[in-house]
């Protein structure tokens, strides 16, 4: 923690699966360089056309997990790439980087854990193995919004799911088999839970249930080289700092299985002395979520040419 306490105030901060839309990155592509660049790299590195799929759709396919989880790595690292092409040597070194979910991987590539040629490739791979788990074991997520942590933990346990992410003080997300997420969806509403909304997902996303893709998941990351980060990145499974390459890689060993603690996460970085986050991707997600866990930091969303302009007369 006192690593983070000396550094600058700013965190980076990067989302996951859901924030894709047909026509992200366009604008970029057309005003920077740098984000050309990350377009053509990623379409190079999966072989595919995966920049015309973003900009041109058709939404059917970039919402396949495959598509969409490279989609939405390709566009944050773009976003990155063009603030710090703008900003030049101004740009703000983060004292943290921290990712939600599929974000994770994001930001080990912008912590420097590893390329994001490798980066790209192991979250296709990522996309591709959880399809095909919540195949062999099908089931979904629920958002139980207005219980604390406490009672969703004893919701889960009574119902037979598990806690997923842990978004804020009062939204926490369950993930399970159908019949028990259905269970879990009627004891939160009958421990006074505001809102119960089921997930429009494929899966049960981070849960036992995607222990066969974790599993699958294994040989791509130990084919890939991973660098201690440059600066600390915060795990989703513990919210708190990886400061070297053999934390990195257990924390994507178990990742897929694991509860993202993103609330946990915000809290260690405020608590360290952060008080700035950026988010770099195509819709207001986490800065949302950051400004619902302490209101007294600022949070703002970088997603094209425009807020990019914002957010750097604003560093500056």
């Amino acid at each position: 923690m006192s690593d983070i306490a000396r550094a600058p105030v700013y965190s980076y901060i990067f989302p996951g699966q859901g924030a894709q839309k047909v026509g992200m990155g366009r604008d970029l592509y057309e005003t920077s360089a740098a984000a050309r660049d990350v377009f053509a790299e990623a379409d190079d590195s999966l072989g595919i056309n995966l920049s015309g799929l973003m900009f041109e759709g058709p939404a059917e396919e970039l919402m396949d997990t495959a598509h969409a989880q490279p989609a939405i790595m390709a566009v944050s690292i773009a976003i990155w790439r063009a603030w710090q092409e703008f900003l030049g040597n101004q740009a703000p070194r983060p004292a943290a980087v921290a990712g939600h979910s599929l974000g994770e991987y994001t930001s080990m590539v912008v912590g420097g854990v590893m390329e994001f040629s490798d980066g790209i490739r192991l979250v296709r791979e990522r996309g591709r193995l959880m399809h095909e788990a919540s195949e062999a074991r099908p089931g979904s997520m629920a958002a139980i919004i207005g219980l604390d942590e406490y009672t969703v933990a004893q919701v889960a346990q009574d119902a037979g799911v598990e806690m997923a992410n842990i978004n804020s003080d009062d939204q926490i997300v369950v993930s399970g088999d159908k019949m028990a997420l259905a269970r879990a969806m009627d004891l939160a509403s009958a421990r006074g839970a505001k809102k119960v909304v089921p997930l429009a997902v494929s899966g049960a996303f981070h849960s036992r249930l995607m222990a066969l893709a974790q599993e699958g998941l294994t040989d791509a990351i130990d084919g890939i080289a991973l660098r201690d980060p440059t600066f600390p990145v915060i795990a989703n499974s513990t919210g708190t700092a990886i400061v070297n390459s053999e934390q990195a890689r257990q924390e994507l060993l178990t990742g897929l299985c694991n509860c993202v603690m993103w609330k946990h996460s915000v809290r260690f970085m405020v608590d360290a002395g952060v008080n700035r986050f950026v988010e770099f991707g195509p819709a207001r997600v986490l800065s949302s979520l950051v400004r619902r866990i302490d209101p007294g930091v600022e949070a703002m969303t970088l997603s094209d040419p425009q807020t990019i302009r914002k957010g750097a007369a604003d560093a500056s």
